[in-house]
């Protein structure tokens, strides 16, 4: 009886650790397959965090492919250079108008004043006038740097334009196109507003010449006029 005890201890024994054995095999491989399942899908992130995107294949990069991504980097630059060479002549020019504007109107004040201004008024406007030219001078050579950097930027994405077009970069070619039109198009305007202002100011000139001459025309005049009764009276 008590080997037979013995006997069935020993199969108890046995039976309680395969039932263990088996139950953590069962675990392991559920884990393993758990965690198999999230790095396929593509679960994992940096840092020890979750995320719902699974991995994309990475593309296969030709020399071709590479070459169109280049090409699309230098239009996207080009474009970026020209829209900022086109903002800043449109500004210069239209500072520029602005600067002639006031010094027509500074003109304009004097000549209607003249004769009626004392000898420090006169200085005076003439400082102001003489300032504002200047003002019109700097304007004028700001217009002119900025048009030289914009007409250089017109030819680079003109230049990009082409090279993403026969690498392929089909839209890429057609953006820097399209952005190109509207800058020439926006500086067209613009340039418009600047030869309108030209012509203002070399009218204002002319006007300038012809008031001045009136004004010494008519104090030589008057200085005639009186000289005149003088002579006769001395004649008498």
């Amino acid at each position: 009886m008590a080997a037979l005890r013995r006997i069935t201890s020993v199969f108890r024994l046995l039976r309680s650790s395969a039932c263990v054995l088996f139950s953590s095999r069962k675990a392991a491989v559920h884990k393993a397959g758990r965690w198999s399942t999230i790095v396929s899908t593509g679960c994992l992130s940096v840092g020890g965090g979750l995320c719902a995107t699974p991995f994309r294949q990475v593309e296969n990069l030709s020399h071709d492919s590479l070459i169109r991504r280049a090409a699309s980097l230098v239009t996207d630059s080009s474009s970026t250079f020209l829209s900022q060479t086109t903002l800043a002549l449109i500004d210069a020019i239209t500072e520029y108008s602005k600067a002639v504007h006031t010094l027509i109107a500074l003109q304009k004040r004097y000549l209607e004043s003249l004769g009626k201004l004392t000898a420090a008024e006169e200085s005076t406007i003439w400082q102001v006038i003489i300032g504002q030219r200047s003002e019109v001078s700097d304007r004028q050579d700001e217009c002119k740097r900025f048009e030289s950097t914009w007409v250089n930027a017109v030819k680079l994405c003109e230049t990009a334009a082409e090279a993403a077009y026969t690498s392929g970069a089909e839209h890429a070619s057609i953006t820097v196109r399209t952005n190109l039109q509207v800058a020439l198009s926006q500086v067209e305007e613009a340039q418009k507003l600047s030869m309108d202002t030209d012509k203002k100011l070399a009218e204002s000139k002319v006007m300038e010449v012809e008031r001045m001459a009136q004004y010494v025309a008519s104090l030589q005049s008057n200085s005639d006029e009186e000289e005149v009764p003088e002579a006769y009276l001395r004649e008498d």
